[in-house]
């Protein structure tokens, strides 16, 4: 394998939070892709959201890593990278790309529902221009970065179809946000870019972003890395008939002070292959006993769900 051919990859998680098993699942995912083709594995500490975010988390999502036993080759702190999306945004406004929007989550309430089940934005604000100080003097108002409106054909390597036209049916996404702080999916491809990620293995949320972040690479002259979504773990109905939710730091699911307290590394690491398919039982294992055998085709499709009992953590099919 040439330098150009080897695999970078990331795991890129938000520090919002205590890590979770959804978290960690991600976590070893990204890891034993990499490593299972002898690339590169950073982590990236996503940490732009000043209103969110805690140091105390970004530390603990380190710990919680070198505990379950992964090692990164890197770590990378977002918010150390302003000048960089710094950049990114000067070159959209360059090309003629930027505009402010002063149009509030409210305003788009009660109209057409995007693929991520949001309201969709209708791109109101694109006639209105920077002014002349440029997109810095911009202080009351997002700044949304003006997308091709044409379609955008896309599957990824597990064959998930993100095919979309991102300005119509998502709407032009906010590259700043009105708080000032660069929003996710100018800073995600931005990082990516930079860092020479070749491989973006993540959940199957964050999928209907994908051609977002694909036609906001193609402004900026940045490759498009090659996209695998994964399952997820979900927490279990609440009442019968509910429909399972995603786990999400910020609902507090199963924090790893919890998780800690109960299991070890190589316990939970077990528990997570066992149910991504890669151990026939949840039996205890490193992240590196799993790198020989480990191939995509063993990983279930369909979400798991995470429950916690007398035992632990449990992950089933339903």
């Amino acid at each position: 394998m040439t330098a150009a051919d080897r695999v970078i990859s990331r795991f890129a998680p938000s520090t919002t939070g205590e890590a979770h098993p959804g978290t960690l699942l991600a976590a070893l995912l990204v890891w034993l892709d990499a490593r299972a083709r002898g690339g590169r594995a950073l982590l990236r500490l996503e940490d732009l959201d000043v209103t969110r975010t805690r140091a105390a988390w970004a530390g603990q999502l380190v710990e919680a890593c070198a505990w379950l036993g992964l090692a990164w080759d890197e770590v990378v702190i977002q918010s150390d990278r302003r000048g960089a999306h710094e950049a990114a945004l000067d070159a959209l406004a360059a090309a003629g790309r930027l505009y402010p929007c002063t149009c509030s989550r409210a305003d788009r309430a009660g109209g057409r529902r995007a693929p991520d089940g949001s309201w969709a934005y209708t791109n109101a604000c694109r006639a209105r221009p920077l002014p002349a100080g440029g997109w810095r003097a911009v202080d009351d108002a997002a700044l949304r970065a003006r997308l091709p409106d044409e379609p955008l054909a896309l599957i990824d390597e597990g064959g998930l179809d993100l095919s979309q036209t991102p300005a119509v049916e998502l709407g032009d996404p906010i590259v700043r946000r009105r708080d000032r702080v660069i929003a996710y999916q100018l800073a995600v491809v931005v990082d990516d870019g930079d860092a020479g990620i070749t491989d973006v293995v993540r959940g199957r949320d964050i999928a209907p972003s994908t051609a977002t972040q694909v036609l906001l690479q193609r402004l900026l002259g940045l490759p498009t890395p090659r996209y695998r979504h994964h399952f997820l773990l979900l927490e279990p109905r609440a009442a019968a008939g509910a429909p399972a939710t995603k786990l999400a730091k910020l609902h507090g699911s199963m924090p790893w002070s919890q998780l800690r307290a109960r299991h070890d590394g190589p316990a939970l690491c077990g528990i997570l292959a066992h149910a991504a398919g890669l151990r026939d039982a949840p039996t205890p294992c490193w992240p590196a006993d799993l790198v020989a055998d480990f191939t995509w085709a063993r990983v279930p499709r369909a979400d798991r769900v995470a429950r916690w009992g007398d035992d632990g953590l449990t992950i089933t099919a339903d």
